[in-house]
């Protein structure tokens, strides 16, 4: 299956188009990406934290690594991380700092040749939608992975919120709220053609699950996982409909709007299945 997939146009084409997205991108990367902002640090480090706590964790795999922003909070808890992408100016921006012995490859992660039944947690964060086939990547991290060992991804475009989004009159009149994320689906190439240079069909092409494929779909990412031999997924739900409004409220004291949006966050994950489509991300913890 990984040699079909690496021979297959689109797979290359995919990969060609992330390299040269990210090439572009990367002196303005950490700086423009969300994920890079302290509440979402503090949110994945605390899921962190909890698997490093519940299992044991010493070795792992950051897949699409980037500049590190996994790195950054893994070197913390472990003794052992191996950053693989498959763009080099990303690779070269990643801080090597810390205790932990931090290894970079620039491969593929879907052909990445790491020693079998060794490593105990993948991480893939802001990353599987980048993939024109997800197959490849699921299986070689079951490979690498040891018995009972986690694979964690996160920050990937839900596609059950999206289906809701592109369901909309976009002649309508809606609240801002609404309006934002319409924007975010219609006018996102246009913006980073602007802003980096980046062509817009080049950019669709280096985000394939998302504006290709919709987004990640719980049912489909679960049996992928349940495919290649992942025994238990669950999954996470993440950064619901005017949260971000929320959390820039100057209206409202900045730690009152913080513990407002932890509040309904919670209520709302709660409410999952049903709640669901609310969300713009989803991830999830897999274990092998």
């Amino acid at each position: 299956m990984m040699n079909i997939s690496k021979k297959d146009k689109n797979y290359q084409e995919a990969i060609e188009a992330n390299i040269a997205v990210h090439s572009a991108m990367v002196e303005k990367y950490n700086f423009v990406e969300p994920h890079f902002r302290p509440e979402s640090v503090a949110r994945v480090e605390h899921i962190i934290q909890s698997i490093v706590a519940q299992h044991k964790v010493r070795k792992v795999v950051d897949l699409g690594c980037g500049t590190g922003f996994m790195i950054n909070i893994l070197k913390k808890y472990v003794e052992e991380i191996i950053g693989v992408d498959i763009t080099q100016p990303m690779l070269d921006k990643v801080e090597k700092t810390g205790t932990a012995k931090i290894s970079l490859i620039n491969e593929d992660t879907g052909s990445v040749q790491l020693e079998n039944n060794y490593y105990d947690m993948a991480t893939a964060y802001s990353f599987l939608d980048h993939l024109y086939d997800m197959s490849p990547t699921f299986l070689n991290t079951y490979r690498f992975l040891r018995q009972g060992g986690i694979f964690y991804a996160d920050l990937s475009p839900n596609a059950y919120f999206w289906d809701q989004i592109k369901q909309l009159d976009s002649t309508k009149t809606y609240d801002p709220i609404i309006l934002r994320e319409i924007k975010a689906i219609n006018q996102k190439s246009q913006e980073i053609e602007q802003q980096f240079g980046i062509e817009k069909g080049l950019f669709v092409k280096a985000e394939f699950q998302k504006h290709i494929k919709g987004g990640l779909r719980e049912e489909d990412i679960k049996q992928q996982l349940l495919d290649v031999g992942f025994q238990k997924v669950d999954f996470l739900y993440h950064w619901y409909l005017g949260q971000a409004q929320l959390i820039n409220d100057n209206s409202i004291d900045k730690n009152q709007r913080l513990e407002y949006a932890s509040i309904m966050s919670d209520y709302l994950i709660k409410g999952l299945p049903i709640t669901r489509h609310v969300f713009k991300y989803v991830g999830f913890i897999a274990i092998k």
